[in-house]
């Protein structure tokens, strides 16, 4: 499994420190950017993201700015893609058992390190449930079809 990152300037501390983390712990890590701290715009990183995850239906991300929102907005904006903004380790749980999230977005400003870490490393040990969240899942992969 390769676990992506992708932040924006306000996530870009945050990011650093989760590389570290994972990469101690002998997990492959692909860090999208930014790699310094210039000013950039979140919907770049979220696109650059969601264009490395594509092939790859067994990749993670984890998606970075500084409350989170623009970030997992932009990463959602893809179909493929099915990011949740999380602050706490029960949320990094119930998203990867019911909702098979694939990016976990967290809010430098908003969450400690610790608390990070611990969100990080409950949502990569947590597996899709299935079964009744599979039909809701399943829809989220193809919006359109629910318009009509």
């Amino acid at each position: 499994m390769t676990v992506y990152l992708a932040s924006d300037h306000a996530g870009f501390d945050l990011k650093a420190a989760l590389m570290a983390f994972l990469t101690e712990k002998g997990i492959d890590v692909t860090d999208i950017g930014p790699h310094d701290k210039t000013s950039v715009d979140y919907p770049d990183y979220g696109a650059a993201l969601a264009a490395a995850m594509k092939e790859d239906d067994t990749a993670s991300g984890i998606a970075i700015c500084g409350s989170g929102i623009g970030i997992s907005i932009a990463v959602n904006r893809y179909p493929w893609m099915r990011a949740a903004l999380v602050s706490d380790v029960t949320a990094a749980r119930l998203c990867r058992e019911h909702n098979n999230a694939n990016v976990l977005a967290l809010g430098e400003r908003l969450v400690g390190i610790q608390t990070a870490l611990d969100c990080v490393e409950m949502f990569l040990a947590t597996a899709f449930a299935g079964g009744r969240h599979e039909r809701r899942v399943a829809k989220l992969m193809h919006p359109d079809e629910l318009l009509s």
